[in-house]
């Protein structure tokens, strides 16, 4: 962080303001317990599941790079490598060979990886429907 970053632009907030930002947080934290508490009944850990979504929804392919889901998760490599050893040994994903980089590896997710993502993503996106407005950020009014 720099000093830039710790500097506040704009007028002070208002009341308003700090409810809105009450609310979003609120809204981002019961959606994330949602989410956590969801994925583990069905058997997966939160961050099995921040992998698969984010190698399925990986723009324009189905599969990524450890480097690559470092940087999607924000995450160290090596501590996503670990987590793809995990995922791998419960069957949700599957390395390839990359096609143009010897050095690299493809992340892919398994079937079974689609199955159990195709699920929870359906369940977390009726989570998302039903907290309606408590995900929209805040509007500042000033």
């Amino acid at each position: 962080m720099t000093a830039a970053d710790d500097t506040p632009g704009g007028p002070p907030l208002s009341k308003r303001d700090f409810e809105d930002l009450a609310r979003f947080r609120f809204g981002i934290r019961r959606y994330l317990r949602f989410s956590e508490e969801t994925v583990r009944r069905h058997g997966v850990t939160p961050q099995h599941y921040q992998l698969m979504l984010a190698l399925k929804g990986f723009p324009e392919r189905d599969w990524a790079t450890v480097s690559e889901l470092a940087d999607r998760l924000q995450l160290r490599h090596h501590s996503v490598v670990e987590l793809v050893n995990r995922a791998q040994a419960q069957g949700l994903v599957d390395r390839a060979p990359h096609p143009t980089d010897a050095r690299a590896v493809r992340v892919v997710l398994t079937a079974e990886g689609e199955r159990i993502l195709g699920r929870l993503s359906a369940l977390h996106r009726d989570e998302l429907r039903r907290q309606d407005t408590a995900l929209f950020p805040p509007t500042w009014e000033g």
